[in-house]
């Protein structure tokens, strides 16, 4: 499909009274206005928004898309069919493909391998890596990283032992684009999928303690501030790394953090039966922990939401625990998911809004829709009563990977659009 005039009509708007309609023309939010009954329209496509909520498109600042290199768990193809089919205009992709993303030939190929499958988006941005090989031994070009077009850099998956090296490459990456650091002392059960507590001693399972990814954050801290050099924090997952974003951010710390929704809604309780679908790196924690996160989100302590989709196929999750690879696919299913927490009156619609679409977009530079005029015009309609059940051929990710499988899920997004273009319709044929 082209851009084209388009109108939305008669849709809620999070945080708006009434019903509205937006107007769209080459792209553009040209306004989102209260909605008057059987006013003429301009011409073009009308869509009945009725029984719908419009939001912007989400932006998600955590994802692998496994191309080049590991095809068999997801391409870019594939990864970016489940974010629109999830809602998602913008999606940033780590650098742990094969080979690594450290050079700008493979981050030119990430993006035209885009362009070439989704050439109306959504949009990928490459996440380039931070050192050489992901091995934490030698910075990577991270300017020549960037004029190819990275917007960020990280080890995600293979976080930084040597603080030497990490401070040299957060104050090499200052004046060029963010650093994104996976939170994980090295040395302490590294991978290991299962949280240090009462559910893995019931198991038999060797346990991360919580302190291992609270070692690292409050070094990162630590980090940011004496070098007064920012820091974003990728996902998430315990009371205690909360506890010290906060009193960061307290004092001024140049620091932002994200949690993913498995964190907000499962507990490692979802380890029972040695379940390898919720095996996941860092490990779900306690409900405490869970809790906490959610505050946390609330109260923009944690500043994003984000997936970190990690397809994987089947035969990596169907061995023992132990083998299991770590990773959960997230994409098609992490709206839908979250709106419980709607209904149960934990988030409001608006923190979804704020902690999906805008802030990710600000914290990383990123083309954002506001509903004003000239605003790109990316967004979803959101249908909060339509009940699905989870099923791998619901899933447009070649990850099935996920703990929701065969679960009831109320809510679901039905059109997703990128600068006026519609990418997903989930009642067009074929749908």
């Amino acid at each position: 499909m082209t851009a084209d005039t388009l109108t939305v009509a008669n849709v809620r708007v999070p945080g708006r009274d009434g019903a509205w309609d937006l107007f769209v023309a080459d792209g553009k939010v040209r306004e989102l206005a209260p909605h008057v009954p059987n006013a003429a329209r301009p011409e073009g496509r009308v869509i009945d928004g009725a029984g719908l909520l419009l939001m912007p498109a989400l932006t998600d600042a955590h994802t692998h898309m496994r191309e080049p290199g590991q095809e068999w768990k997801e391409d870019i193809a594939s990864g970016l069919a489940a974010a629109a089919a999830g809602g998602f205009s913008n999606i940033l992709c780590m650098a742990n493909t094969d080979p690594v993303n450290d050079n700008g030939a493979i981050t030119r190929f990430m993006l035209r391998r885009a362009r070439d499958a989704w050439p109306s988006g959504p949009r990928l941005f490459p996440i380039g890596a931070l050192t050489v090989g992901l091995r934490g031994r030698e910075l990577a070009p991270m300017a020549e990283l960037a004029a190819a077009g990275c917007v960020a850099f990280s080890n995600d998956g293979e976080p930084v032992a040597d603080t030497e090296i990490f401070r040299r490459a957060m104050e090499y990456a200052a004046d060029i684009a963010p650093v994104i650091d996976h939170c994980e002392d090295p040395f302490m059960a590294k991978g290991s999928g299962a949280n240090e507590g009462a559910m893995s001693a019931r198991l038999g399972l060797r346990g991360q303690p919580d302190a291992a990814e609270a070692i690292q954050v409050a070094r990162d801290i630590l980090l940011a501030e004496y070098l007064n050099v920012p820091i974003h924090l990728a996902h998430v997952s315990c009371r205690r790394s909360v506890e010290l974003i906060a009193a960061a951010k307290k004092r001024g710390a140049p620091v932002t953090a994200e949690t993913c929704p498995h964190y907000l809604l499962m507990t490692d309780a979802a380890l029972l039966g040695y379940d390898t679908m919720a095996k996941v790196n860092p490990p779900l924690r306690s409900d405490d922990d869970r809790l906490a996160l959610i505050e946390a989100l609330r109260e923009g302590v944690i500043d994003i939401l984000a997936t970190d989709h990690a397809p994987h196929a089947a035969h990596e999750k169907e061995t023992p625990f132990e083998d299991a690879k770590n990773g959960i696919s997230g994409l098609d299913t992490a709206l839908a998911a979250l709106w419980e927490l709607v209904r149960q009156g934990r988030l409001a619609a608006t923190d979804i809004v704020t902690r999906f679409a805008w802030r990710p977009a600000e914290i990383f530079k990123l083309p954002v829709n506001r509903f004003a005029p000239g605003d790109p015009a990316d967004f979803l309609l959101f249908d909060p009563d339509d009940s699905w059940v989870v099923t791998p051929e619901s899933l447009r990710s070649k990850g099935k990977n996920t703990p929701l499988l065969g679960q009831p899920l109320t809510g679901r997004v039905v059109l997703t659009a990128v600068d006026g273009v519609v990418v997903h319709d989930l009642k067009a044929p074929g749908a």
